[in-house]
């Protein structure tokens, strides 16, 4: 399992990237593992201000259909279009190219108060 050093976890798997006032939100390697192949990523948010742990969208696996939250307050600026013809990228790389959602952060301090690398990986137990 990989989780990467600079980012910040969610105790329902979503991991965040800080990058100024945006963050770049996605679905740990611990989650698309999980969840199994990916076969659709659904976000209608797209404009939307939402609370941190409001659901954001979905994903479709061949199994499942998990709801997405989103792990901190603001305002939801983009998809990653390439998920709409390739949604297996976040089982392939899910913290570069299987990124989901761009946010505006309302409060960049809530990112603080996420899990750190060590934090998370005690929580998965990997």
């Amino acid at each position: 399992m990989n989780f990467p050093d600079n980012l910040r976890y969610t105790k329902d798997h979503e991991w965040v990237r800080v990058e100024g006032d945006h963050a770049f939100i996605g679905i740990t390697d611990f989650a698309q593992s999980e969840l199994g192949d990916i076969v659709y990523v659904d976000v209608n948010t797209i404009g939307k201000t939402l609370n941190a742990e409001e659901v954001f969208g979905t994903v479709e696996a061949v199994k499942t259909v998990s709801d997405l939250f989103l792990p901190i307050s603001g305002t939801i600026l983009e998809l990653n279009v390439e998920l709409n013809t390739n949604p297996e990228l976040v089982n392939q790389d899910p913290y570069e190219k299987g990124w989901m959602v761009k946010v505006k952060m309302a409060n960049p301090s809530e990112a603080k108060e996420l899990m750190d690398k060590a934090a998370y990986t005690a929580l998965v137990g990997h």
